[in-house]
């Protein structure tokens, strides 16, 4: 039999432009040692469009994390113990990781690169803002550029109880916040890098900018209301959502994410409420009869606004053309249906990342998550099997070489 680590490398380079697929070539680059040193980011066709993959919860007394792809349902088997019993947040490929003392890196899940950021303490007013589990502390994280790329990019958070915008650069040893002058109160749900600006949107329904083409100094304080999501008080999401797509912003507004009583349907895997939670609910009076052992919630509903920042307004859509979404603890993403295979267009794709849901319940988070066609308004799986966890749901990781 042939030795297949003793391929020249010149051989091993020419083989691995030829793949097409980033499933193909992290899968080339795990054969052997020599194989390997060959899978880099520079023997890659980075410019090939690609979706994300769904990155399973760690499973009990195990290191190893499932990687699921839409493409063609092959799942990778990859060793991550840095990321062990630690929640994953995702922004361009690298996952932002929260420990349960605190501790804060960024860590590339496919060559084991890890960066270590400030502890959460360091944050502004840490002590009156602080969170129970600290691995909740961080709600969003985004990145400027990839880490992979360049040593000049910046990491922004979304932190605390209050849900505060700060950030975080190479080099700095601390947490700053984000000033956002004029505004009273906000508490932020999600952000995006925009043409040089921070974009974000608030549980009031706000879209808000913030100018950081000129950050020389400590702190950002350019930060102002541009917009407000037309719907009725009565009707306001539960969570919000901001992203590109082909050079266009939106928004999307999610419902049905907290926690509810409702009869079992026989179609969802039963939970288990944790006590203190039932306590609660029957100390504020919820009727008897819809209360019951099998507890579910999910997902109702999505609805899309595109942002016109010429007039400074938001306004609903039914069509993305092309285009799908990527909706739940990662970077808010769309990518085009025709240049990924096994995506459909005019759909969102979402996973669970409500915490304050998930965490009432002894199982975890993960089962609120599918794919939703805005057409129709029809709810279908992406993933059939359970994926349950208190500490990482599911989340979608674009597979990125280091």
């Amino acid at each position: 039999m042939p030795d297949w680590s003793e391929i020249p490398r010149d051989l091993l380079v020419s083989i691995g432009r030829c793949l097409n697929l980033i499933e193909d070539y992290l899968n080339f680059g795990c054969v052997c040692k020599s194989w390997h040193s060959v899978a880099t980011k520079n023997n890659f066709n980075n410019d090939l469009s690609r979706a994300p993959w769904l990155m399973l919860a760690e499973e009990e007394d195990n290191e190893v994390r499932k990687f699921f792809s839409l493409y063609n349902g092959m799942i990778l088997n990859k060793r991550i113990p840095k990321a062990s019993r630690k929640r994953c947040l995702e922004s361009m490929g690298w996952l932002i990781t929260v420990g349960e003392e605190g501790e804060i890196s960024l860590l590339h899940p496919f060559s084991d690169v890890q960066i270590e950021l400030p502890h959460q303490n360091t944050t502004v007013d840490y002590l009156n803002h602080e969170i129970d589990p600290r691995t909740c502390f961080i709600g969003k994280a985004i990145l400027s550029a990839s880490p992979s790329h360049t040593s000049d990019y910046l990491l922004m958070v979304i932190d605390g109880n209050q849900r505060f915008l700060s950030f975080w650069r190479p080099g700095d040893n601390r947490w700053t916040r984000v000033k956002c002058e004029g505004i009273k109160y906000c508490s932020f749900t999600d952000m995006i890098f925009f043409n040089d600006q921070i974009y974000s949107v608030d549980y009031s329904g706000c879209l808000l900018v913030c100018d950081v083409a000129d950050v020389v100094g400590p702190e950002l304080t350019k930060c102002h209301i541009l917009a407000q999501i037309p719907t009725e008080p009565q009707d306001m999401p539960e969570h919000l959502y901001i992203l590109e797509s082909l050079g266009s912003l939106f928004v999307i507004a999610r419902y049905g994410v907290q926690l509810r009583l409702v009869q079992d349907d026989c179609d969802r895997v039963p939970l288990t409420i944790i006590p203190i939670i039932q306590i609660i609910q029957e100390e504020e009076e919820i009727r008897e009869d819809m209360v019951c052992e099998d507890i579910t919630y999910g997902t109702t509903n999505f609805r899309v606004f595109q942002v016109d920042l010429a007039a400074v307004k938001m306004t609903e859509t039914r069509e993305l053309g092309d285009a799908a979404f990527f909706l739940g603890a990662n970077a808010s993403l769309s990518v085009q249906a025709s240049r990924c295979p096994g995506i459909k267009p005019n759909h969102i794709y979402f996973t669970e990342d409500f915490y304050e849901t998930y965490l009432s319940y002894e199982e975890g988070g993960g089962l609120d998550m599918g794919v939703f066609n805005l057409a129709d308004g029809s709810i279908q799986p992406h993933y059939n099997s359970v994926s349950l966890s208190r500490f990482c749901p599911p989340t979608w990781v674009t597979p990125t070489p280091y």
